[in-house]
């Protein structure tokens, strides 16, 4: 272990934990819709869907949030079209190639289906980089704007996470907000839903909340390394994910309060369990290395595990009539996520001996 340490302060500033946690957050993902798709589990029914969809998201945000943050980047109108562009173009071509080509391999009918999708806030699945690319809009904007302000201050950032936060909450809020999640019409088709637009309100605070605690950087080590914060925040949502598992006392009161403070805290807690454990997921041990892999691969494997997911309905009538299985639902849905995610890497090394490939499918020169 202590050739471990010395050899991770050379190589610390590459936060290579971050590469690992970004790989098990993947790894997450994959896992969720494995059981969601693959097994036919409902959120109801599955012991380990209700948990892990509090922050398997949020936590993926919170990482584009945080590798947002470039403090040495000179913001003006050429960086700003610059940045847009690359983001354009890693992110909505791919989509669109994988998005296409589900439709033709999953569905019976291919025209639809992609109507059907389109119509659907989470586009068969492949809401996640239209969603992103609509963050990296804002948040280059908002950068730009920055820019032309003079003094330097927490000011701005802190008035676009609280505009952020207010309209996430309206999600939560039937009786009050037409779009609310939850709430149906009797044409549930809208612009917020055929947009994917009802997605960014409700993940936008945490890419705010990871692009905050990079910019300062030094003040959150401070907290995190405090000896009230963890204790605090362990207790806080012991009681939060209680109330939002099992007691439902504030389902929809106070904008589902509950809800909101577990998914900002369990990925808190992940962030932190990752940054204290730092040396064992460095290049120098095995699981370091193997979720750093897949860390660098998100986009692959994101883009590709859909065509891998099992068909395997039996085993969400298994866990739905035998319920708080949470050890084993949770196990089950990781391995079987580990071989799909063993498949999107050799399918995804076998497209990328293709420099066009490579290049238009995975964003990489």
């Amino acid at each position: 272990m202590e050739e471990i340490q010395n050899e991770y302060k050379v190589r610390k500033e590459r936060m290579e934990w971050l590469d690992a946690m970004r790989g098990f957050t993947m790894i997450l993902v994959v896992a969720y819709h494995v059981a969601q798709m693959g097994f036919d589990q409902s959120v109801k029914h599955s012991s380990s869907l209700s948990f892990l969809m509090l922050f398997r998201m949020p936590l993926f945000f919170f990482v584009s949030g945080f590798l947002a943050y470039k403090a040495s980047l000179v913001w003006n109108f050429q960086t700003f079209i610059s940045m847009l562009d690359k983001k354009i173009r890693i992110q909505i071509l791919p989509t669109v190639v994988f998005f296409l080509f589900s439709c033709v391999a999953l569905y019976p009918k291919f025209w639809p289906a992609v109507e059907s999708c389109l119509h659907s806030p989470t586009k068969g699945g492949y809401w996640f980089t239209l969603v992103l690319l609509y963050m990296f809009v804002l948040y280059y904007v908002f950068c730009y704007l920055e820019s032309k302000i003079r003094i330097k201050s927490w000011i701005p950032i802190t008035i676009f996470f609280l505009l952020s936060l207010v309209a996430y909450e309206t999600c939560y809020l039937p009786k009050l907000c037409w779009w609310a999640d939850g709430y149906r019409l009797k044409e549930p088709t809208t612009l917020l839903d055929d947009t994917s637009i009802i997605q960014l309100m409700k993940y936008m605070p945490f890419f705010l909340f990871g692009n905050i605690v990079r910019r300062y950087w030094h003040l959150a080590q401070r907290i995190m390394d405090s000896k009230w914060f963890y204790p605090v925040i362990v207790t806080l949502v012991i009681f939060c994910t209680m109330d939002v598992l099992k007691w439902h006392t504030l389902r929809m009161a106070w904008a589902n309060l509950p809800s909101t403070m577990a998914k900002f805290i369990l990925l808190t807690m992940t962030f932190m369990y990752f940054r204290h454990y730092a040396p064992y997921f460095s290049k120098m041990t095995f699981i370091g290395r193997s979720l750093q892999y897949i860390g660098r691969r998100t986009l692959d494997i994101y883009l590709l595990h859909f065509l891998f997911l099992p068909n395997l309905p039996a085993v969400g009538a298994f866990f739905k009539l035998h319920k708080h299985n949470f050890a084993i639902d949770t196990t089950l849905s990781i391995l079987i996520a580990l071989v799909v995610i063993a498949f999107c890497i050799i399918t995804s090394n076998i497209l990328r001996i293709s420099p066009l490939f490579r290049k238009y499918l995975f964003g990489k020169e």
